[in-house]
């Protein structure tokens, strides 16, 4: 699988027009409230569901096209958008249909080595990009985008379902909300020991009373299995629902960042990971993400001004919202070199030095 290297997107809620962004491994996307990056960040849960062959359902479930479109589809008649990975490709237009639904105007797979287009046909309502043709390119493509996983860990109420029992078997990956926590640490540790063990000890950094987690099928139904866990100096076996909610949020942030790397999406996508932590979790959050970056894409969305200072400019793009749309603006480090020279990335951001406040 292939990291995301330029995107472009154009008539996507508040996205009017955002050409050819460039991607680094490490990408933190900050600004104020309503600026447009959770909305640049659930494009690709868009895309995820399109390569599922799930684009109408998900298009159903979200409000129709017209809570896509950019101002609706009286002023947005079209979405298309354009993916590169290396010298491959993907583009796709989006049309509404009196159906409420959405059908492709256009989709395409690219090679930029020799400015070829391969055109997937028009008319249908569902990706034609896995039906078997130009096998190369599919191949760069496809399965990236089917990774991709938006990880939003904000539910921890009572009835949050990673508090819940899950099935035992719900576990080939993390699921973007949690659910199935228990069952994916549960195999970690029988199939990946060497990473259960680390992300046990990263926990113990942050909540320094968490003795181990205590993983076991439901004695009374084999096929299920809920979160438990041991408090140094006890054997009493607690539930997910005895942890603090930035402690239970950690725990989902390392099991993400800490999995195996053949597990790990090709892109991975955080909605304000820092929500709930604790200062000295959100530098160790950074520290993980650093780490994981080396070899696999981040895409972070943040408001935190103390998760944005343990990163470089080099790594931050800022999300403003300018008239009825969202811009996007990768730092300039050497414009910011005598700045940070007295002051943190974070209080050049609080003083309005590069933009990504309310206006």
């Amino acid at each position: 699988m292939h990291p995301l290297r330029k995107i472009t997107i154009r008539g996507y809620k508040s996205i009017r027009s955002l050409d050819n962004l460039k991607l680094d491994n490490l990408n933190v996307l900050i600004g104020a409230n309503g600026a447009g990056k959770s909305n640049f960040i659930s494009f690709f849960r868009l895309l995820a569901r399109l390569m599922a062959s799930e684009l109408n359902y998900y298009v159903a479930k979200n409000g129709g096209p017209d809570a896509l479109l950019y101002h609706g589809r009286k002023r947005t008649p079209q979405l298309e958008a354009e993916m590169y990975f290396g010298n491959n490709g993907y583009q796709l237009g989006l049309e509404p249909t009196q159906g409420n639904g959405f059908i492709f105007a256009k989709e395409n797979f690219y090679w930029d080595y020799t400015g070829a287009v391969f055109s997937l046909g028009v008319g249908h309502t569902e990706t034609e990009s896995g039906n078997g043709r130009h096998p190369n390119v599919a191949a760069y493509v496809v399965p990236s985008v089917k990774s991709w996983i938006v990880y939003h860990f904000h539910d921890t109420s009572d009835s949050a379902p990673m508090k819940q029992s899950c099935a035992l078997n719900d576990n080939v990956l993390l699921r973007p909300d949690g659910s199935n926590l228990p069952a994916y640490l549960h195999r970690l540790q029988h199939q990946f020991p060497d990473h259960f063990r680390r992300i046990s000890d990263t926990v113990r950094l942050v909540a320094p009373f968490f003795a181990e987690f205590q993983l076991r099928p439901n004695p009374l139904d084999p096929n299920s299995i809920q979160l438990e866990w041991q408090e140094k100096g006890s054997d009493f076996p607690f539930l997910g629902h005895h942890l603090s909610d930035g402690t239970l949020r950690f725990i989902c942030l390392a099991a993400v960042l800490l999995q195996p790397e053949e597990l790990m999406p090709a892109t991975i996508l955080f909605d304000e990971p820092e929500l709930g932590l604790h200062p000295y979790a959100i530098e160790l959050l950074a520290s993980l993400m650093r780490q994981t970056s080396a070899k696999h894409q981040l895409i972070v969305s943040s408001q935190s001004v103390e998760l944005l200072n343990q990163f470089d400019p080099k790594h931050v793009i800022v999300v403003d919202r300018e008239g009825e749309q969202s811009t996007f603006k990768r730092l300039d480090a050497a414009a910011l070199a005598e700045w940070l020279e007295e002051y943190t990335l974070g209080e050049l951001w609080k003083r309005n030095v590069f933009g990504g406040r309310p206006r």
